[in-house]
């Protein structure tokens, strides 16, 4: 038993079964013994690898995507460039590098990170070590500057915020809960007090699941900031996670560890826990000041943009040795299952003075009228 279980283990005992989303908060970033407080999860020898350790193409193409809609924005003189979750600065650093095509876009860019961990924090200082002249880290988005126009970057970033569990029992709708098992291990179990504000204001969405079914809520503060920005100033919000277009019932809730699935209730804090993304829920935070675009597949997102020419451009300048890699780190960006082509899914909510933006053209666009 680690130290994060027994503390756990010690509020179901003074305080009662926790909701799905505080067992997940803990896990996640306990100052203590929190996941992503604690360690580098990315790559071969950590537990998953995301899009911008995979290849230099996708920050490349993120980093292109948010020139064009500063360039869509009228140029303005100063930019709050911001990244959630920014990993180990991988993805920005491309991103930097790939923004010097667009002439003054980098003058105007003000750098602001939104992380917990300190483990990467120090990642992220050594990955963009003199790039810019200054960058600012958040522990949380409420504390992000609020008087200039913003592009926002989450990449994987909205999985692994908390999420409510609620589950159906005849007839009536309960939070799904996590407390103490027969055997004394943690074990789901349904709060007894059934939720009727909650039944009330999804009605609609919530009448045609059986019972037993699972429905899942985030919790979405951190992006809320983020738009309340946005659609006071200008600009854009980039999502890129993997997860469904259309909202559904079902428990989504995994954990993995080395690249591989693990329990989500053994090894608190020792193994990443996410749940798939509801996008259709993300693009109904469209209002009267901001608006979404898509969501479109990784795969159509990266192809609009331009990653097979850019692929192409790769390839013909590598060794030999590399070109293969280069054609197999492709497929892995935009091809179906397993790869991460269809699974992988690509949202923006902005401004709604901004019309368009690239990558989504032909999308579906919430508070406004689809394009053909």
């Amino acid at each position: 038993m680690n130290a994060l279980e027994r503390e756990i283990r010690s509020l179901i005992e003074t305080q009662g079964p926790l909701d799905v989303s505080r067992y997940m908060a803990l896990c996640l970033a306990h100052p203590e013994y929190g996941y992503y407080t604690t360690r580098d999860p990315f790559g071969v020898a950590g537990d998953f690898t995301t899009a911008p350790e995979i290849s230099q193409m996708f920050g490349e193409l993120i980093g292109i995507w948010c020139a064009e809609v500063w360039r869509l924005m009228g140029s303005p003189s100063r930019l709050v460039l911001v990244e959630a979750g920014p990993g180990r600065g991988t993805l920005m650093k491309d991103a930097l590098r790939a923004g010097k095509v667009m002439p003054g876009f980098l003058d105007a860019v003000e750098l602001h990170l939104v992380e917990t961990s300190p483990v990467l924090q120090e990642m992220q200082r050594e990955t963009l070590k003199g790039l810019l002249p200054a960058i600012a880290w958040h522990g949380e988005a409420k504390t992000l500057p609020d008087d200039a126009p913003m592009i926002a970057i989450g990449n994987e970033f909205i999985d692994a915020l908390p999420v409510h569990q609620f589950q159906k029992k005849a007839g009536r709708w309960h939070e799904r809960k996590i407390g103490l098992g027969a055997d004394g291990g943690f074990a789901f179990g349904l709060d007894p007090a059934p939720l009727l504000d909650f039944e009330r204001q999804l009605a609609e969405r919530l009448t045609p699941a059986p019972d037993g079914a699972i429905f899942e809520r985030r919790e979405l503060a951190p992006l809320a900031a983020i738009l309340t920005r946005i659609g006071a100033h200008g600009g854009a919000a980039l999502l890129v996670d993997y997860g469904h277009s259309e909202s559904g019932f079902g428990d989504t809730l995994q954990a993995v560890e080395g690249h591989d699935y693990a329990e989500p209730l053994e090894s608190p804090g020792e193994v990443d826990l996410t749940a798939q993304v509801d996008f259709e829920a993300l693009a109904k935070l469209s209002s009267d000041a901001v608006r979404a675009f898509g969501p479109a597949s990784q795969r159509n997102f990266l192809r609009e943009l331009g990653i097979e020419a850019r692929s192409e451009i790769l390839q013909r300048n590598a060794k030999p040795e590399m070109k293969d890699e280069i054609g197999a780190d492709l497929t892995r960006l935009i091809g179906p299952a397993p790869n991460m082509g269809e699974l992988f899914k690509a949202l923006a909510i902005a401004h709604r003075d901004l019309a368009a933006l690239p990558g989504f053209d032909g999308a579906k666009i919430s508070g406004g009228e689809s394009r053909a």
